[in-house]
């Protein structure tokens, strides 16, 4: 492989052309368990820069849990969904290092070939879907689905993977130091030894020291087995919008921390009274666990640049995957267009 070193965030890659990464994927069109989307097609031949080194992320399919990747990075680009039933997630992209050369790359060294068997292009996209012979839905396949098949085991307690975090360029310093006093904090709380609500408040009073959020993990005041409040803004792409501040949006979610079923995490708390763009509604997605497409009862909205940035997670504290979080319009309020900007995060 002609990587002298692990990339890190801000190189630039070339995305090889589309005969060289068939050639390294095998007959299920994947290398080392990872997919090859028909989706990243789109790519080949760009030059991008690296986004985060994926050397870690977070498995959605069994109970959420931190998972090793082996030579892999994120770029700038995010599934469109094109030939998995119009899914809107958004999932950003895991590229191979095989599937990448760095900028300066010789013609005369050889892509790698992970496997003698040859993988076509429509045998790719066939291996995208099938049908499941119970009920004769689609069964989709991607790389959020396959995810724990193309990883292994991470440990929250493994400190070399937060050192790797830094010296990537994935994590500074401030954020570091950030989730070291969160991670105190909740030890402290769980202890069980009475300090729960003066660590509370003292997270909540001192937090802008450390550029945090209030603290981030408090139940929903809304009774489980009472419906939740549902409003209906009806908004479109590019609208501005603001998130509501914490406490307001902790009375329109259950004490399960769910409005209608979406789940509140605490990794959006950093965005609240902050003002974004609406990318787009998301009204069909791919349940990860299933490979089964789900319709939204209640349709949802992600927001322009807005991401999980796993600050608060402990068993996968500063995943890379930067997962689009899905914002009910309930805890959003429309902004005058022209009137404000967006806030940068």
């Amino acid at each position: 492989m002609p990587w002298k070193r692990k990339p890190k965030v801000g190189d630039w890659v070339e995305v090889r052309s589309k005969e060289e990464i068939l050639r390294t994927l095998d007959a299920n069109g994947q290398l080392d368990g990872m997919p090859f989307m028909p989706e990243m097609f789109a790519f080949c031949g760009k030059r991008l820069q690296v986004y985060k080194r994926a050397h870690k992320t977070c498995d959605t399919v069994f109970p959420v849990r931190g998972r090793r990747v082996a030579d892999a990075v994120h770029l700038e680009t995010r599934c469109d969904g094109a030939a998995h039933g119009g899914c809107q997630a958004g999932c950003l992209l895991f590229w191979k290092l095989s599937w990448l050369k760095p900028v300066g790359w010789q013609e005369n060294d050889a892509p790698p070939v992970a496997s003698p068997v040859a993988c076509s292009e429509q045998n790719l996209l066939a291996k995208t879907q099938s049908i499941d012979p119970a009920d004769g839905m689609p069964l989709y396949a991607c790389q959020a689905t396959q995810l724990p098949y193309a990883s292994t085991d991470l440990q929250s307690s493994d400190w070399s993977q937060y050192v790797e975090d830094y010296t990537s360029g994935n994590v500074g310093l401030g954020r570091i130091l950030s989730g070291v006093i969160y991670m105190a904090a909740q030890k402290l709380i769980k202890a069980g030894i009475g300090l729960g609500r003066p660590i509370r408040w003292f997270y909540d009073t001192f937090h802008p020291l450390w550029g945090g959020s209030p603290y981030p993990r408090r139940n929903g005041t809304v009774p489980d087995g009472v419906p939740t409040p549902v409003v209906t803004l009806n908004l479109k792409p590019g609208e501005l919008v603001q998130v509501k501040p914490y406490p307001e949006i902790l009375k329109t979610i259950n004490e399960g921390n769910r409005n209608r079923g979406l789940f509140w995490d605490a990794e959006e708390v950093p965005y609240c009274n902050k003002q974004f763009r609406v990318l787009r509604r998301v009204e069909r997605i791919i349940f990860d666990k299933t490979g089964k497409m789900q319709e939204m009862k209640t349709p949802c909205v992600i927001l322009d640049s807005v991401i999980c940035e796993s600050r608060y997670s402990e068993c996968r504290l500063f995943c890379p995957r930067s997962i689009y979080p899905y914002w009910r319009e309930i805890w959003l309020e429309r902004v005058a267009d022209g009137s404000e900007s967006a806030s940068d995060n």
